[in-house]
């Protein structure tokens, strides 16, 4: 009789925890490897020294190659060609402020933090554009922040002392985000010898809005640009490499798109 009556306990036990289990998913507010992945990849950005390291390590490379570029003579005045974000601006506190909150990026949050003109400098980077200006190469800006943060970018940029941070060098985002027409426009006056992003596309047109195997097949393609031509810096919070998982469908439930990403897995 006590093993009977054990059993039973235990069975609705089991059903009541699937119960509450399906209801805890049901619920809107649940946290989501969308909303709160990128809180872990802050973590990883604000304290691991892995992450200085990558960072210090991918600006001793810069300078080694801008030294090697240097010793040949050229037509045209040089120019360094740098993204913003996580490139040489750290916005780890809007992802934290965003995933604590449950939310995913808008722009109007977005705003609303670069409007407070708060962020940290990504390691190595301010030191190594002002060594690149120092040795007479010239560095624009081209970033996918949006015309009306001009003011407020301008501001971070100079409060840091970054080299050439006025508007005739700062190009933010008009129309697309694809960064190609805009490196065509320094392109018209300077022989652009380096590139600095945390995204592909801050590269090349070829990783614009690609589906993941073709910009794994460009990034294959491109290898000898990698710690040459093109220098990236770690990102784990965002970007086109998430965008990718979910064929840039960013609109789609937060649910659905966490159904996408854990599919996509090798899992054992």
């Amino acid at each position: 009789m006590g093993i009977k009556c054990s059993s039973a306990i235990l069975v609705c036990l089991l059903l009541f925890s699937c119960k509450v289990q399906r209801n805890i998913a049901a619920l809107p507010n649940t946290p989501s490897l969308v909303t709160q992945g990128p809180l872990w990849g802050a973590v990883w950005q604000q304290k691991a020294s892995e992450y200085k390291a990558l960072c210090f390590q991918a600006y001793n490379v810069a300078r080694i190659q801008l030294d090697e570029i240097l010793k040949t003579p050229h037509d045209h005045p040089l120019a360094v060609v740098t993204d913003i974000d996580e490139t040489i601006l750290d916005n780890s506190p809007y992802q934290v402020h965003s995933a604590l909150r449950n939310e995913e990026y808008s722009d109007s949050s977005w705003i609303e933090w670069t409007k407070r003109v708060d962020c940290d400098t990504v390691p190595g980077g301010l030191s190594f554009f002002r060594y690149a200006k120092s040795r007479g190469v010239d560095v624009f800006y081209i970033t996918n922040r949006l015309e009306e943060e001009r003011e407020q970018t301008l501001k971070e940029l100079q409060r840091w002392g970054f080299p050439d941070a006025s508007n005739d060098h700062l190009i933010l985002k008009t129309a697309g985000s694809g960064k190609e027409p805009r490196r065509a426009i320094v392109a018209k006056t300077h022989q652009i010898v380096m590139l600095f992003g945390d995204n592909l596309s801050d590269f090349s047109a070829a990783f614009d809005k690609q589906p993941l195997d073709k910009r794994s097949d460009a990034t294959r393609h491109n290898a000898p640009q990698f710690g040459t031509r093109f220098i990236v810096l770690p990102n784990v919070m965002y970007g086109d490499w998430e965008g990718a998982l979910y064929n840039y469908r960013n609109t789609l439930p937060v649910l659905q798109k966490d159904s996408i990403i854990v599919g996509g897995l090798k899992k054992y």
